[in-house]
């Protein structure tokens, strides 16, 4: 009977993924079988935990957060949870033994999101990125090298910096909406008020460098999860040479996407590159 409950449970995780984000469940299909679920259990997990600091603004989110970490430690604890989507999570990350201190550290920063506005300095924008964005990338990688600790320590650099790089590129997409709708600004020494030329253009080559450090990392995943990180990462690069492209007044007031049609040719590209062993 729990088998049957545990379907259920990774059932609602991919469809919070696939109702959440298109681009990220589509990269999700491209990885292999034996580990695609365990991604979508994750990213169930964190959309979860994003969702009741960016969205729930008619209750109390400081308490819907405590208790969802309660939950959280119990499911972790009891390997059950008649929550779906930390069901699905627990089952993850007791499988894989995903280590706790990613988790609390992605939840120290969804805390933070309750009472920060503002990151002024550069060591405080780099702690909130590491606890929202790098841990879901170490997580992921745990599932992705499956126990090989050795793989996980060559490659954990890279994650981290994809991880980095993906948020950054949200930040800079949804400026408009964390600005007016959330009052928040990430980037620092930045005032959005005002972003110009100069500053996007400090804000992409932070981004690029980013990028540069992971790819070298996409290269050497196992074969199960290679092409769809690098198809993750094709995507996310499109997404910011369209920024990069675009006048910073019109970034401030406009979210700025990537049409189906560019996403459909740039998937068969990454295949190609893929079954080429071009990668």
């Amino acid at each position: 009977m729990k088998a049957l409950f545990d379907s259920v449970s990774f059932d609602c995780s991919t469809k919070v993924t696939k109702a959440y984000s298109t681009s990220f469940s589509t990269a999700v299909k491209m990885l292999g079988p034996s580990i695609r679920q365990d991604i979508y259990n994750i990213y169930g997990f964190v959309r979860f935990a994003d969702e009741i600091v960016d969205s729930f603004h008619d209750f109390n989110k400081e308490e819907l957060l405590l208790k969802f970490e309660r939950d959280l430690k119990e499911a972790l604890f009891d390997k059950i949870s008649l929550n779906p989507i930390l069901n699905s999570f627990q089952h993850t990350v007791n499988k894989y033994e995903i280590d706790y201190e990613l988790i609390e550290a992605f939840m120290k920063s969804m805390k933070q999101d309750l009472i920060q506005n503002e990151y002024e300095t550069r060591e405080d924008y780099e702690a909130y990125i590491y606890g929202s964005a790098d841990v879901v990338g170490l997580m992921c990688l745990q599932v992705f090298v499956n126990g090989d600790k050795k793989k996980y320590e060559e490659l954990k650099a890279g994650a981290m910096r994809l991880g980095s790089a993906f948020q950054k590129v949200n930040f800079l997409r949804d400026l408009k909406d964390d600005f007016e709708k959330l009052n928040r600004s990430y980037f620092p020494n930045t005032d959005l008020n005002y972003l110009n030329e100069h500053s996007k253009k400090e804000i992409i080559e932070d981004i690029e460098n980013d990028f540069e450090v992971a790819f070298e990392s996409i290269k050497k995943l196992p074969i199960e999860a290679r092409f769809g990180v690098y198809t993750a990462y094709r995507y996310y690069k499109r997404l910011l040479k369209k920024l990069k492209n675009t006048p910073s007044t019109e970034i401030k007031n406009t979210r700025i996407r990537v049409p189906d049609y560019q996403k459909i040719e740039l998937l068969a590209r990454c295949y190609v590159k893929y079954r080429l062993n071009l990668l």
